[in-house]
């Protein structure tokens, strides 16, 4: 992993936990982050990571955050801050699906999409959502039968696949 990927790390904490994620137990709660899948890291072995997340072993989820019951919710697959976040959405279906959860997030640290793989395609987010933000709230539930009427033309998988991406007609 570069520099670029662990500042991104960096910054992704750092918002993860001023959205209530906790990497810790605590009196909030219990962690409800995994760095490394089916190993619950210690304080003193965060902290000795420092910005080197390559001492990581056998982790392919870059983050899994739980429910309150301890059970994977939202797979977030970081990327480096000078790349797409999009570019590791396959990769984050692929963790999604084999773990049965249906929402990812993808993050540079700087650019964030959250999406469920079940209903439509990754939309920007400002801020990585709570736990209770997500239990409480239909935004991130698609309609399937707007899904079903929605108008497929010419642009659709570039706009899909980029959502910045626009054609300028003359």
């Amino acid at each position: 992993m570069g520099a670029k990927e662990a500042k991104a790390r960096v910054k992704i904490n750092d918002l993860l936990v001023k959205s209530g994620w906790r990497f810790f137990d605590d009196e909030q709660g219990k962690a409800n982050i995994i760095l490394e899948n089916n190993v619950k890291i210690s304080k003193n072995y965060f902290d000795g990571l420092g910005e080197n997340f390559e001492k990581t072993k056998n982790g392919f989820i870059d983050f899994l955050l739980l429910d309150d019951k301890g059970y994977p919710y939202i797979v977030l697959e970081a990327k480096a801050e000078d790349k797409d976040p999009l570019i590791g959405k396959e990769q984050a279906r692929k963790y999604a699906k084999s773990l049965n959860v249906k929402y990812v997030i993808l993050s540079n640290g700087n650019l964030h999409y959250f999406w469920n793989i079940e209903k439509g395609n990754p939309n920007i987010v400002t801020t990585i959502p709570t736990l209770e933000s997500l239990k409480d709230s239909k935004v991130f539930n698609v309609d399937p039968q707007k899904l079903y009427s929605e108008p497929v033309n010419e642009n659709y998988i570039a706009l899909t696949q980029n959502p910045h991406y626009f054609v300028r007609h003359l």
